[in-house]
């Protein structure tokens, strides 16, 4: 029998088992929506213990069948046949038939582990391990693994092989795959890491570092849902276009609870993609930066009156600046919040004022809370202290720092004359990515005036001394509703995910400390990808500062899935340069395509670049991304307007974890300025899955041609 009729053989059988699984899909689908339109009936009851029953009702039904919905496509991806025997199906959601017994085990399962885990080392007890593969319900191809041959049963058939790397050839699409039915076993280790503490996963460019972060996300969601829906998972990227390529893997694996940020739109209001240049960012992000800004936020108010004049029963009340001054430092000692600390630097001018009018002897001078009630009601009064002691917002006490006078007063001491002089004119009106921490920070610096707590609804109230009937299972039900629905600035997530975690700055890991005090965490990158060029001692002390002293579980993983190993020998040879014993991941898939570099004149530059772009979109299907230098992205997008979709322009620091059927890299020469821009250099080449091609005015950035 041909390998051919073996394969549609086989596939005809799995397909049997899938057809299985969908007609039951469509019977549960049609029970949860039979359930959610019953649970709508109970309302016409009329009775108040009728509308508890339909809202319980009503939610479970619609988020069971929104969970059905969301896993229609490519719902079963494995089996597993055991030497018991048995045989386990491996799919994005667990399935059960009319007798309870699993159609479809959930890839998260404990009973799934062996689909990730097992190796011809270790079968764990399977003897062959399939993956299916689909398109909508129909089977396409299987790839098999023959784990434990002595114990395989007479006519167990072997269909295929490279299921993973037929896998990862395919084109990408514009957002990030899910991993799900190729999960290696050592990414399957990191995934399931124990819920707490901190989980640490290292590794080279392509090794599935964050496709490993969010499938752990999905599988916290899954092993406590309670815990981690309930407290919230957050995912930090470092940057807006990050954030929009992985938006779509959760949502994929079923779980849409995670919150997802970059590092400029972490603090509401905010979403900075702007980057500094290499120097001011290591500024910006150093500790010695909360000096300065503890500084400004400490300073009189730029534009505040300084002095005070008034006609109070005939006798003139007057405080002077120094008057002022003296009573803005008492109120606002070291450590004192600014905000917090208005009440206090009003109450100083009360007791100034009440003492000078009792030294004049004012005329039938009342009591000292009349003469404050008075004083209120004047507006030229109230005017005075609103403009002398405003409510500060973070981006307003941060503008004070574009003036060239207050930063030098601020900073002098702080940091060097050439530090100072790099921050100058980096303040703008629109912050910068690096300037987010520092709003946050000055947020935690001023703090905010107190506020009356806010009743929370009970949903349960009808009218007035009306409340419905209610289970206990009601009120948690409930309770975790109005827990989904977190304030603005949240944070108390139980769960938080940092990727490109070699990039966070020391003031950046304060940022995501404060929303993750009671979290355990999940942090992966890759220390040779750092674009840090600040202390490196300073860092670890933020990072560890802001983990805490949670156990820690390390993970490495060593295999490159994502480049050729043509291409991902031009980025090894570059970063090599700086760090020649850097173990390295094994790339294991070859092409047989060369990366190609070109050098051009700066003339001819703009038309080498679309020219090469065009020969990518006309070779390959999937995306294209055309990486350029900070300073040049605007330039180069310039020059290829009117091009597909599919072709992305982005720095080579918004290219960090992301992935391009091809590249194409414009002016590496231009990248590789110093030791960070090298390591730079080494993430902007290993983006390519397929192609790569490079393209400059500088003929001696890549160390191969050195060598020759």
């Amino acid at each position: 029998m041909s390998d051919a009729t073996v394969l549609q053989q086989e596939i005809a059988v799995e397909q049997e088992h899938v057809d299985r699984v969908y007609t039951r899909l469509a019977q549960l689908r049609t029970e949860a929506s039979r359930a959610e339109r019953e649970g709508y009936r109970m309302a016409g009851v009329g009775t108040y213990g009728a509308l508890v029953e339909r809202d319980a009702m009503v939610f479970h039904a619609a988020r069971r069948r929104h969970a059905l919905d969301t896993e229609y496509e490519g719902l079963v991806f494995g089996r597993l046949d055991l030497n018991t025997s048995a045989v386990h199906y491996v799919g994005r959601m667990g399935i059960r038939d009319e007798d309870s017994q699993p159609m479809v085990v959930d890839w998260r399962a404990p009973a799934a582990a062996a689909f990730y885990q097992a190796t011809p080392a270790d079968p764990m007890g399977v003897v062959r391990r399939r993956m299916i593969q689909s398109s909508r319900e129909k089977v396409i191809g299987i790839e098999d693994d023959l784990l434990d041959p002595d114990a395989a049963p007479d006519g167990m058939r072997v269909v295929g092989d490279g299921a993973l790397l037929a896998s990862l050839s395919k084109a990408t699409g514009a957002g990030m795959r899910d991993i799900v039915a190729t999960i290696q076993r050592e990414q399957d280790e990191a995934i399931r890491s124990p819920a707490g503490g901190v989980t640490i996963v290292t590794g080279g460019p392509g090794t599935g570092k964050t496709a490993v972060a969010l499938h752990r996300a999905a599988y916290l969601l899954y092993s406590d849902r309670n815990r981690f829906a309930g407290g919230g998972i957050l995912v930090v990227g470092p940057s807006g276009v990050f954030v929009n390529y992985i938006a779509t893997v959760l949502p994929s694996l079923g779980e849409e609870t995670a919150s997802l940020r970059s590092l400029g739109s972490l603090v509401v209001g905010y979403a900075a993609e702007r980057t500094d240049p290499t120097d001011v960012a290591a500024i910006k992000g150093s500790l010695r930066i909360r000096r300065v800004l503890e500084r400004a936020s400490h300073d009189a108010v730029p534009g505040a009156p300084e002095e005070l004049k008034l006609l109070y029963r005939g006798s003139l009340l007057r405080l002077n600046r120094a008057d002022l001054e003296r009573i803005r430092r008492k109120a606002l000692p070291r450590g004192a919040r600014r905000n917090e600390a208005r009440g206090s630097g009003f109450d100083g001018v009360f007791d100034a004022l009440w003492s000078q009018a009792r030294q004049q002897r004012v005329t039938n001078l009342p009591e000292k809370r009349e003469f404050e009630a008075d004083l209120a009601d004047r507006r030229d009064f109230r005017d005075f202290l609103r403009a002398w002691w405003p409510r500060l917002t973070p981006g307003r006490v941060l503008g004070w720092l574009r003036e060239p006078a207050r930063l030098r007063s601020y900073a002098t001491g702080i940091l060097s004359r050439v530090e100072i002089a790099a921050l100058e004119g980096s303040f703008g009106p629109e912050p910068t990515i690096a300037d987010v921490a520092l709003l946050d920070e000055l947020d935690e610096l001023m703090g905010r005036p107190r506020q009356a707590p806010k009743k929370s609804a009970n949903p349960f109230h009808v009218r007035d001394g009306i409340q419905e009937v209610t289970t206990q299972a009601d009120r948690q039900a409930a309770a975790r509703a109005q827990a989904v629905q977190r304030e603005d600035d949240y944070r108390d997530y139980a769960h938080v995910v940092v990727d490109e975690a070699q990039d966070v700055s020391p003031m950046q890991w304060r940022m995501i400390g404060r929303r993750g005090q009671y979290a355990s965490w999940t942090v992966v990158g890759d220390p040779a990808q750092t674009a840090w060029s600040g202390d490196a001692e300073e860092l670890e002390r933020a990072r560890e500062r802001a983990l805490g002293s949670r156990k820690r579980n390390t993970y490495a993983l060593t295999t490159n899935y994502r480049n050729s190993s043509e291409i991902f020998a031009v980025a090894a040879s570059v970063i090599r340069t700086i760090m020649p014993d850097l173990p390295l991941p094994t790339a294991v898939r070859s092409t047989g395509v060369e990366p190609v570099d070109l050098v051009v004149d700066p003339a001819s530059l703009p038309d080498a670049v679309r020219e090469l772009t065009e020969k990518q979109i006309a070779d390959v299907d999937g995306t294209i991304g055309v990486i350029t230098p900070v300073p040049r992205r605007d330039e180069v997008a310039s020059w290829l307007t009117g091009l597909p979709e599919r072709v992305q322009v982005v720095t080579a620091l918004e290219a960090k974890g992301m992935e391009y059927d091809a590249v194409v890299l414009v002016g590496p020469g231009e990248i590789a300025v110093d030791p960070s821009g090298v390591r730079t250099l080494y993430v902007a080449l290993s983006r390519a899955t397929q192609r790569l091609t490079t393209v400059g005015t500088d003929p001696d950035w890549l160390p191969s041609r050195d060598a020759n």
